[in-house]
């Protein structure tokens, strides 16, 4: 398989990236600048590097990047400056979603491509009714007027869950749903559930990146797991919580 992965020398797409070249995948890695990826993964041989802002790529260009890719994942975030929160593109990650899914169909494949995008827990799955608390829909409500990021991961899930939907022909897709993000240097055990169990707001649980990373790879790689998960938005946590 070869997977196209964006957002990849961010903190968790990297993580990802090694998941997938350590499973015998293919991957090309879309990265403003290279020297950002450790070079063990820069010199393996199964890895494709393209050099390129997904926000700046042309439409042909982004039509030759998902040619011959089995998947696409994008752990694509805003930096959390403020001008990575509160300037252009405010749309970062639904504007690549979409542009990337425009892509694929482009080209005719023998089977649907699966898309991976990488998500958080405070964004409810609308296609199910999620036990949500009246204060935490205020305080998400607040952050979808005052914190663009949060409005953009909103839209963006929403883009597949709406636009693409469950019955396309070209593209299958998962949203998977971290809580608070932690950094650990090994996969630990951890639980994929439709919907939250607890309040991202007011009691979150913990999931490690690497454990993201590796329930994303699942996701790509086996076909059980894709089964079990494809055109739903499951949530992930860490062991214990």
């Amino acid at each position: 398989m070869t997977s196209l992965v964006v957002g990849a020398s961010g903190a968790t797409g990297r993580l990802l990236v090694e998941q997938l070249l350590d499973r015998g995948q293919r991957v090309k890695a879309i990265v403003r600048s290279p020297d950002k990826l450790p070079r063990t993964l820069l010199d393996h041989q199964h890895l494709t590097v393209i050099q390129a802002g997904i926000a700046e790529a042309s439409d042909t260009e982004l039509a030759e990047y998902v040619k011959g890719c089995d998947a696409v994942a994008s752990c694509l975030g805003h930096n959390l400056t403020l001008k990575g929160i509160y300037g252009q593109p405010r749309r970062l990650v639904t504007d690549a979603i979409r542009r990337l899914c425009n892509a694929v169909k482009s080209n005719a494949t023998e089977r649907p491509v699966k898309f991976v995008l990488m998500n958080t827990a405070g964004n409810s799955n609308r296609d199910l009714v999620e036990p949500v608390s009246f204060h935490q829909k205020c305080v998400i409500g607040m952050l979808r007027l005052s914190v663009p990021p949060h409005a953009d991961n909103e839209e963006a899930a929403d883009y597949l869950r709406t636009v693409i939907g469950q019955t396309d022909q070209a593209i299958e897709w998962a949203v998977v749903r971290p809580d608070s993000l932690t950094d650990e240097s090994a996969v630990s055990e951890y639980h994929a559930y439709p919907s939250p169990t607890r309040s991202a707001i007011f009691n979150a649980g913990k999931t490690s990146r690497i454990n993201v990373a590796h329930f994303m790879a699942d996701l790509i790689v086996d076909d059980d797991v894709w089964t079990r998960w494809k055109g739903q938005m499951p949530v992930i946590y860490n062991a214990g919580y």
